[in-house]
Parts: C-alpha cells; sequence; structure tokens
C-alpha cells in the first residue's frame, strides 16, 4: 500500500532528497517549509501526489492546520519526517538568548509540535513512523554550537522516550544522527560568526578553522541518506537511535569510549553517594 508523507523543510537539502524520493517510489507526500518558493515545482512534477503547505514549525495552530489538510487530502500520514531546523555557530556566551530560544524552539520544540499533532491519527490508525531528523551532534559535542547540541540531544531523550510510550500500539520513532552532510547547512551556519571574544580562540576559533575547511567537503551524501530514511519507514521494526556515516560511526564510538573512561575513573566517587556505600 502506497504511504502518505509529512516532511517538514521540504524546500531544499534533505527535506527535498527524502520528499522526492518517497514520491518517486511511488507514495503521497505533504512537503512543508517556511520558504514557499522552494515548494512550488513539486504540484507541476507530481501532480495530485503531492501538497504543499507552508509552515512554521513553531506555529502550533499552523501545525494543527496542515495535519488536518494532510489528513483530509489523503485520509492519514503513514510516516512524519521531522527535519526542520538549521545550525548557528559561536561562543555561547556570545549567542543572544533569543537566539539561544529560537534554536531550541525550531530544533526541537518543532519535533514536538508536528508529533503532537500526528499521534492522534497514528494511534487511531494503529501504524505510523516518526522519524525525527537529528545529527551526530546529538551523540556528542564541540565547542561553539551549545544551542544546537542542547536541541539535537533533547530530540534524541524525546525520541527514546516516546518510542517506549506509542510501541505498544503500532507506532515506531527513531532519531536519525547523520554525520557531516552535502547540503548547505554548514556554509549557512558559518554566515554568522562573530569575531570571537579572544578567550574562544583556543577552543571555539579552533573547531572553527576545522569546520570551515570540512564545508563542501562533508562525508555524507544527502541522497543516500534519503534512501535510507526510506529504508528504515518500510522495515518491520526501527531502532530509536540510526547514526549513519562511517566517519560518523567512528566518532561516536570514539566519544561513547571517552564517557566510559570517565566513568571509570570516577567510579569511586559515582558508587559513594549510596545509602550503604
Amino acid at each position: 500500500m502506497k504511504k502518505v508523507w509529512l516532511v517538514t523543510g521540504a524546500a531544499g537539502g534533505l527535506g527535498r532528497c527524502i520528499t522526492e524520493a518517497a514520491l518517486a517510489q511511488g507514495d503521497y507526500a505533504v512537503a512543508t517549509d517556511r520558504d514557499e518558493s522552494g515548494l512550488t515545482d513539486y504540484v507541476t512534477r507530481f501532480g495530485a501526489s503531492v501538497r504543499t503547505a507552508v509552515l512554521d514549525v513553531r506555529d502550533e495552530p499552523g501545525v494543527r492546520r496542515v495535519m488536518q489538510s494532510a489528513h483530509d487530502a489523503f485520509g492519514r500520514i503513514d510516516v512524519l519526517v521531522n527535519n526542520a531546523g538549521y545550525g548557528e555557530f559561536a561562543p555561547f556566551e556570545q549567542v543572544p538568548s533569543d537566539a539561544f530560544k529560537a534554536m531550541i524552539d525550531v530544533c526541537f520544540l518543532g519535533v514536538v509540535n508536528l508529533t503532537r499533532a500526528a499521534l492522534p491519527g497514528m494511534r487511531q490508525q494503529r501504524s505510523g513512523t516518526i522519524i525525527n531528523i537529528s545529527s551526530l551532534g546529538g551523540r556528542l559535542a564541540t565547542a561553539g554550537s551549545a544551542s544546537y547540541h542542547a536541541a539535537k540531544w533533547a530530540v534524541g531523550g524525546f525520541t527514546e522516550s516516546l518510542a517506549q510510550e506509542v510501541a505498544p500500539f503500532g507506532v515506531r520513532v527513531c532519531a536519525v544522527e547523520p554525520g557531516s552532510m552535502r547540503t548547505n547547512w554548514g556554509k549557512n551556519a558559518g554566515k554568522a560568526i562573530p569575531t570571537l571574544i579572544p578567550e574562544y580562540e583556543e577552543s571555539v576559533g579552533k573547531v572553527q578553522t576545522i569546520l570551515s575547511s570540512l564545508w563542501g567537503h562533508e562525508k555524507n551524501d544527502p541522497k543516500k541518506v534519503a534512501a535510507a530514511v526510506l529504508e528504515l519507514a518500510n522495515a518491520p521494526s526501527v531502532p530509536m537511535h540510526l547514526i549513519l556515516g562511517k566517519s560518523a560511526l567512528e566518532m561516536a564510538a570514539k566519544a561513547e569510549a571517552a564517557r566510559q573512561a570517565d566513568a571509570e575513573m570516577w567510579r569511586a566517587l559515582s558508587e559513594s553517594t549510596d545509602v550503604d556505600s
């Protein structure tokens, strides 16, 4: 049976790759984005198989309206892909509070808003897949992206808890965690890098140098990431977390090993707080 997809951030990048791949395999899709101009070609190319909607994922009433229109058009949502998001790069001290909040609102609370709107229908049909596009940055962190990492780590915890809640009635939830991808994410994140306070040159400055050389040479192909998302949607079961990319797997393993080494080094203090210690 054909699936019905709803994809946020579908105007470009990974969101477009996922939406186009789903439509190309004969499924239906609702493509949403804040950028209306990036959605105009979908109906021309795919006709009645697609609907488009301008959507800011922070707008809860707007999210509910789009979800209702999707149900009106296709009768259900089988796959929700929470893809909308962006990055930024600056020392935490130099990120204004409104900018930090905006990152959380889009990259985390946007996921919450769409999921809240989709779940009642999925629960009633006793099926559905929610794919939250997170990042390797939801597994490990680097200096200069505190707001981004805070949002993506929140997505991971939200995904893991929700997956356990909804599994009994046939809904699956997965946080997809790709490494760097050849989209414009990195270049866009680097557009507004402030002049660093000198004390941050040693930490954030070094990371900035490394990342600047990476942009345009990222390891992951967004079309292959999209193909992996389609495979997930068609799989009989999904993991709660899925890392994508060889280098991402290696970096995640190193981060886990470093955490385990810290845990062992501090084991005595960790165990000392038990009542019977």
